[in-house]
């Protein structure tokens, strides 16, 4: 559960961000200025930035881009698909797992056909940034990083924009619902081996291994965080 200054910090830093973009006149799409403008030019700490950015994004008014930044959402319309929240509060940890078991072994086995070696190299740096991470929070960016580079290595830019929905409906369902035991990633973290398989199986070039080895590494992770494997 929240602290009170914590929800305070929450927030204030919503308050002023959603003034901020009716301000502006960013449309759908716009992507706002970097943190660090949004930290100088609204007077607060990166840590409450970031705890109004997470708000936003739970709610919808947001949706960020590991590595391109954060961009203004569009507004949910009648006869248009689902939006963030709406699909955010219709499925569970488990479904939503289900959806990743579904989509991402295919990835993996896209990447393993049709990789570069920029891409092979792009999801070995996630990795490696991965297993340096000193908090979880920073562990979870670069885990996003990894899968990202993932997808990006199929050259599938319908594949990459299916997995960018699947990723951001993942973090609003997910948002708090995993408790952590320690303050970061313990050096024997069971994903840092599983990475490892998924990434020798793509420069292996190997996409029923690839496929095998993502599907392994998202049967643990649902079964470590939610206690359910997909069978």
């Amino acid at each position: 559960m929240s602290s009170k200054p914590d929800m305070l910090e929450r927030n204030e830093a919503e308050i002023q961000l959603k003034a901020l973009i009716e301000a502006g006149e960013y449309a759908p799409g716009d992507r706002l200025p970097a943190e660090r403008e949004l930290i100088s030019n609204m007077g607060i700490s990166r840590s409450t930035l970031r705890k109004g950015l997470d708000a936003l994004e739970r709610n919808g008014t947001i949706w960020r881009h590991v590595g391109k930044g954060t961009f203004v959402a569009g507004k949910d319309k009648t006869n248009e698909l689902p939006g963030l929240t709406t699909l955010s509060q219709q499925i569970t940890p488990v479904q939503m797992m289900r959806a990743r078991m579904s989509l991402e072994p295919a990835i993996a086995r896209e990447a393993a056909a049709n990789a570069s070696s920029v891409s092979v190299e792009n999801i070995r740096k996630a990795r490696d940034n991965s297993v340096a991470a000193t908090s979880w929070d920073n562990y979870e960016l670069n885990d996003d990083a990894f899968h990202r580079a993932v997808a990006e290595a199929t050259g599938n830019v319908l594949l990459i924009s299916l997995y960018d929905h699947l990723n951001q409906v993942q973090r609003a369902v997910a948002w708090h619902k995993v408790v952590r035991e320690s303050k970061q990633p313990p050096k024997n973290h069971k994903s840092f081996a599983q990475h490892d398989a998924i990434l020798a199986a793509i420069e292996a070039r190997d996409p029923l291994a690839a496929h095998t080895a993502m599907r392994d590494h998202l049967n643990s992770v649902s079964s470590r965080l939610y206690g359910d494997t997909i069978p």
